[in-house]
């Protein structure tokens, strides 16, 4: 995988419904080596969510046993936890009270989905996961963006190495601070409001993390997206400020892009780029459209970062619960097993990180692997049990 996502950073509610009882977890599951030895744990909390989340979940689970099993120097203990649309339904919350003191000391958090049919969308997105991402203050979300061997860009001309980004997403404030509301409901004069809130330290951060995420890059690049043309307050103080970040980088060239045009150079120039930042809202928008441009959305990862380690950082799959798949077999894990890299990554474990990639990677290249979504007929099993397989049979060095 090239270039880590870390090698430049330090290591480091309800809503309605009768009250619940404090919830515990579940018991810790652990794979511990065969060969005798003391070997560290990490403690990891598993959140299935919705939808296809169970079925990606247990798949990284599996997938993450196998790369701890062929190390041998590190173990996972695996606490689950029910929280989702069907917990919100039944007790009037997505997770117990003291939900956010049970995962608090976790070394990480493995995501599924969030959403259901039948729940509002605003309802789940607010009480589950941004729930966690929010107080946990997992301000940068990283989502990078590659065409992995086997699998087709839409994109003509484009077959691999024209793109290959890393996307740096404000993951705290912005336009989804939830700062607004609604007065006179159901009347002709009913009015609402969402404020997008910035602030200097919010932004201050983010920048410093995109650019020294760019330093670790071969091509040292970041491309920062802004609006300011139109919103001349925020994205203007956005602006000012990546350009002050960036006489702290000095071997760092930056560029900046209006973020429509920014869709047109995604499509159109996708060479021309290598690490984004932009805003909670933009960098939301444009990593689907990355994700669709690298092949699909079932393959791309994300990481909620808490860079200074205060807080677990969670790590989940960009495609949403898909209601209309669920129980089918059909789900395609590489998401979440390329979520579990990062993840293997930020928790120092750089050789099973490239271990899982190489694994991932075999697998995507051989197109009777591929589920529905690539075009295939695999079966989520089917990935999981290969990628097992590959990490078994991985013999490399790192």
């Amino acid at each position: 995988m090239e270039g880590s996502i870390h090698s430049a950073l330090p290591r480091d509610r309800r809503l309605v419904g009768q009250p619940a009882r404090p919830a515990k977890a579940a018991r810790a599951l652990t794979v511990q080596p065969t060969s005798g030895f003391s070997v560290k744990t990490y403690r990891i909390a598993a959140i299935p969510g919705d939808g296809i989340g169970s079925e990606v979940i247990s798949a990284g689970v599996e997938a993450l046993n196998a790369c701890a099993k062929r190390d041998g120097g590190f173990a996972f203990a695996f606490d689950h936890f029910d929280w989702g649309s069907e917990r919100f339904k039944k007790t009037g919350a997505f997770m117990p009270d003291n939900g956010l003191d049970l995962i608090r000391k976790h070394d990480a958090i493995l995501f599924g989905s969030a959403g259901a049919p039948d729940v509002p969308d605003h309802i789940t997105l607010w009480g589950l996961r941004l729930a966690i991402c929010q107080p946990f203050d997992q301000y940068a979300n990283v989502r990078p963006t590659r065409i992995l061997p086997g699998i087709v860009s839409p994109l003509r001309n484009v077959s691999g190495p024209e793109l290959d980004w890393v996307i740096v997403r404000e993951n705290s404030e912005g336009e989804y601070a939830g700062v607004g509301g609604r007065v006179h409901r159901g009347l002709p004069e009913e009015a609402a409001t969402d404020v997008s809130m910035f602030t200097r330290a919010g932004v201050a951060r983010i920048m410093r993390f995109a650019f020294a995420l760019a330093r670790s890059r071969p091509r040292k690049f970041l491309t920062v997206v802004t609006k300011s043309n139109a919103q001349r307050h925020a994205m203007v103080m956005w602006d000012e400020i990546a350009a002050e970040v960036a006489r702290e980088f000095p071997d760092v060239t930056w560029d900046k892009m209006l973020v429509d045009a920014m869709t047109m150079r995604m499509t159109l120039k996708p060479e021309t780029l290598d690490t984004i930042v932009a805003t909670n809202l933009h960098a939301d928008i444009l990593s689907d459209l990355a994700a669709a441009l690298a092949g699909s959305l079932g393959i791309a990862p994300t990481a909620n970062l808490n860079p200074e380690r205060t807080f677990p950082s969670m790590f989940e799959p960009i495609h949403g619960s898909a209601f209309d798949i669920i129980g089918k077999g059909i789900a395609n894990p590489v998401g979440t097993f390329w979520s579990s890299v990062m993840m293997l990554e930020h928790l120092g474990e750089p050789s099973a990180a490239a271990r899982l990639m190489r694994a991932i990677e075999k697998v995507t290249a051989d197109k009777s692997l591929h589920t529905p979504d690539l075009g295939g007929k695999a079966r989520t099993a089917d990935i999981t049990r290969a990628v097992c397989d590959a990490l078994a049979g991985d013999n490399q060095a790192n």
